[in-house]
């Protein structure tokens, strides 16, 4: 039953996961939350779920962020410092955690890309590090695949239509002829960056996540405001609902008076949140309906740092359920970014025979989803 190591980099997390492919029919199981600390011994009891990818047992699931001050984003040097400072600290806790000793690793895994260059450069110097120390087989995995595949490992999804939200990455994918196809995507920034962004000008924390923060401003929201919406046949733009947002936020900030024209209530920060999150959501769920009335499917998984979000779980669910479909979606520990899904990614590439020769083991900020062969499924 083999095992592997996947560190993950792409962006502010620096996450380790050691995983096993078990030979047993049961489901994954519950590996503790990635806390942002590389001292957590916490453990909860093991639970199954159906699956119909590779049964898995999640051994070590261990993440650390790297967080930038209110208003600001985190600059790709401050990050990859933060990644090297922690990574040896964290690989130790995860085999600690694990119970898991060298000999026992099969194989090394890191994110080749896609992501920013400086901290995936430090995932990729100590996976090589890794791999000639211990003498082990490396493998560069594709980011996007890997929180496709943990996606389905966790929710045993069958065969659904793909929304990958995250900070650098908005697509809508379906797996056809051993390719992830993208039907759709964003033309400019992703989704995240565009909430991530509109962070900074009211000043939200950062703590755990710029993102989760509107989220939880947005649900005393009350009043609707109007924004650009730009759905392009299968595509998304968020630059000019971004810009047109910040324009908002700006004046909400100059303290003046502003009311809403027709409930006569007091435009809030709140307001702001609950506007943009119903109008970016909204896009997303008309080119996933769109997605899946072309292929025929009936799921769909939602995977990436912004499918946490449980108003977007939500939209996307009336939508499926009128279809006659279902909803896949997980927590944190495996939406936002996570050495697991590395490991596991790897761990089917590892089984068909792939390994990234030492001096092949690069990284790059630009890397398809649908570049990648996905001979491990039929």
């Amino acid at each position: 039953m083999p095992i592997a190591l996947g560190l993950e980099s792409s962006a502010n997390k620096l996450g380790v996961g050691i995983i096993l492919h078990t030979s047993e029919s049961h489901g994954p199981s519950t590996p503790p939350s990635p806390h942002d600390s590389a001292h957590s011994d916490d453990e909860r009891p093991a639970s199954h779920s159906k699956t119909t990818s590779p049964p898995v047992q999640i051994l070590a699931n261990l993440r650390h962020t790297f967080h930038s001050p209110p208003g600001t984003g985190f600059l790709p040097k401050d990050t990859a410092a933060h990644h090297r400072q922690w990574v040896v600290r964290l690989v130790k806790q995860a085999m600690k955690q694990a119970n898991v000793r060298v000999d026992d690793i099969d194989c090394i895994c890191y994110t080749k890309g896609p992501g920013m260059g400086a901290p995936l450069a430090s995932a990729a110097l100590a996976a090589r590090m890794l791999s000639q120390l211990w003498d082990k087989p490396l493998i560069g995995v594709n980011h996007c695949v890997g929180h496709i595949e943990m996606g389905r490992s966790i929710t045993g999804a069958d065969n659904p239509v793909v929304l990958y939200v995250s900070g650098g990455n908005t697509q809508v994918i379906a797996y056809s002829a051993q390719r992830y196809r993208i039907f759709g995507e964003a033309l400019d920034i992703a989704v995240g960056n565009c909430l991530d962004r509109f962070a900074r000008v009211l000043n939200i924390s950062n703590d755990p996540a710029p993102g989760y923060n509107i989220e939880q401003l947005a649900k005393s929201g009350k009043v609707l405001l109007d924004l650009p919406y730009a759905v392009k046949g299968m595509d998304v733009s968020f630059s000019g609902i971004l810009a047109r947002v910040e324009e908002l936020g700006h004046r909400l900030q100059q303290g003046l008076e502003w009311k809403d024209a027709e409930s006569g209530a007091d435009i809030t920060e709140a307001d702001l949140c609950f506007t943009l999150q119903e109008t970016v959501f909204a896009m997303l769920v008309e080119i996933t309906e769109r997605a899946m009335a072309h292929v025929g499917a009936s799921q769909v998984l939602i995977v990436g740092g912004v499918g946490c979000n449980e108003r977007l779980q939500e939209m996307m669910g009336l939508m499926a359920s009128e279809r006659g479909g279902s909803v896949y979606a997980t927590d944190e520990r495996f939406c936002i970014d996570n050495g697991i899904m590395i490991a596991h990614a790897g761990l089917l590439a590892h089984g068909m025979g792939f390994k990234t020769p030492i001096e092949e083991s690069t990284f790059t900020q630009r890397f398809r989803t649908d570049e990648v062969l996905i001979n491990w499924r039929d």
